[in-house]
């Protein structure tokens, strides 16, 4: 029977801390690594919702990709949303362990499974990682040219459905072949030389005035259409592939993904 340290140890082959940003605060959060692990539960977001869903299957280990204890915490009392989810877990005996940029960066991570659902080719990453063969965001080619609303389109078939939905900046029939991606928030990749150079930019929570900025930029020639989809629909994406990858690493582990949507938009109105 595998035990936390076993399954950490696994997650660091497949995702090593190494290669994380120096900001970020991946790894395990709570939990001994003695415990036994039979079952481990796969999520985008650490939420009330995902424990919950976690707990009501016995799971042992919840493993998400953006960690709980992000930025600094002073308390965890149970009147707070971080307090209440390591509350549940521990009562239910469930660990909590994160695996963010580390999982961002390998060749399999987060903007590689976007990118090989939109049928990229010729990928490479738009920065070089800590760790050889790894970087933030996947610059490819699409097979073929198509228009900006064709790809935006295609995004909107690949990725699960939210209430933001898809949202462009660009005319509709720009013509767009190189195509340069960041799972999740990517906002300060807008500046990179590669994206510059791409035909369109897809990534998330773009804010106003980068993103004005960008267009901006776009209308005189000098960048790219952008793409703005929800972050955690493009990261949830990811899940499948660590799911199989964890199954491999650890084969008397049980390991399921939730399909919850943790996107925090429940819906919208069109004006």
């Amino acid at each position: 029977m595998s035990s936390l340290a076993a399954l950490s140890a696994a997650v660091e082959r497949l995702w090593p801390l190494a290669g994380a940003e120096s900001w970020d605060s991946p790894g395990l959060v709570l939990g001994d690594p003695e415990q036994p692990v039979r079952h481990v539960h796969l999520a985008v977001d650490a939420v009330l919702d995902t424990v919950d869903e976690a707990v009501a299957l016995g799971a042992d280990l919840l493993l998400t990709h953006h960690p709980l204890l992000f930025r600094g915490v002073t308390t965890l009392a149970g009147d707070t949303t971080k307090g209440a989810v390591v509350a549940r877990l521990q009562r239910a005996g469930c660990a909590l362990l994160a695996a963010h940029t580390n999982a961002d960066v390998v060749p399999t991570g987060t903007s590689r499974v976007l990118a090989h659902q939109l049928g990229l080719v010729d990928q490479s990453p738009i920065t070089a990682g800590a760790l050889p063969g790894t970087g933030l965001g996947v610059v490819g080619r699409l097979p073929r040219p198509t228009s900006l609303v064709a790809l935006a389109r295609q995004l909107g078939d690949v990725l699960p459905p939210t209430a933001s939905g898809v949202r462009v900046a660009g005319d509709a029939d720009r013509v767009v072949e190189t195509v340069a991606l960041c799972a999740g928030a990517g906002d300060s990749l807008l500046d990179h030389p590669a994206v510059r150079a791409a035909d369109v930019y897809v990534t998330s929570d773009l804010r106003h005035h980068p993103a004005s900025d960008a267009r901006d930029l776009m209308r005189l020639g000098h960048g790219p259409a952008l793409v703005d989809v929800s972050h955690w629909a493009s990261e949830w994406l990811w899940l499948d592939t660590a799911a199989e990858q964890l199954r491999r690493e650890l084969d008397d582990v049980e390991v399921t993904l939730s399909d919850l949507r943790t996107d925090p938009w429940d819906f919208a109105v069109v004006q």
